[in-house]
């Protein structure tokens, strides 16, 4: 497998490890908690994280793919990526940088059980896993698609460590929830 996509998928294990220990122990009450009316639950970073990966990362990843395919786009890299996906790319790591308002389509639904949000976390998790197995000899540079931005096109490498990197913010910020949670809960 191509190195990149190995490391891809040690972060994916870190990430679904990280999200069952935030998650493991609580209450729906304390998982719907939220610190202020502003900020969002545990469920709610969850819930956009699955969103998301529904509706932004999935079509994008699996027209790369395909596209990838169709033009028969090989190699085994090493991929260097264009400066704006980079700078995207270094904006989405945790701690936030740049805090912006999610699209409505990504606003999160409070209020869920926890065991259902965890239970469509993990699929999408599962999901990524298996795109990323799928893209092993692909060229992850030249193989693009439309960028969420409306700004060209993205490479499909650049797709998969944006979206490992927004489940990390996203994972961070629930944690800073958790450590808030009353005791009262």
């Amino acid at each position: 497998m191509v190195a990149e996509l190995e490391t891809y998928l040690d972060q994916l294990l870190s990430i679904r490890q990280d999200a069952e220990g935030l998650m493991s122990g609580l209450t729906d009450a304390q998982f719907n908690w939220r610190p202020a009316a502003d900020q969002w639950s545990m469920c709610g970073c969850f819930q956009h994280l699955n969103a998301s990966a529904a509706h932004l990362y999935k079509p994008a990843i699996e027209a790369a793919l395909a596209a990838a395919r169709r033009g028969n786009l090989r190699s085994q890299g090493p991929f260097v990526y264009p400066a704006l996906e980079r700078f995207f790319l270094r904006l989405t790591e945790p701690p936030p940088r740049l805090r912006t308002k999610a699209p409505r389509a990504f606003q999160p639904l409070e209020g869920r059980p926890l065991e259902e949000v965890r239970q469509e976390f993990m699929h999408w998790q599962d999901w990524l896993a298996e795109r990323l197995r799928e893209a092993d000899g692909l060229d992850l540079r030249r193989a693009r698609h439309r960028s969420p931005l409306g700004i060209g096109k993205w490479s499909l490498g650049t797709y998969f460590a944006v979206m490992l990197a927004h489940e990390r913010r996203h994972l961070w910020q629930a944690r800073q929830v958790r450590k808030q949670l009353p005791s009262s809960i």
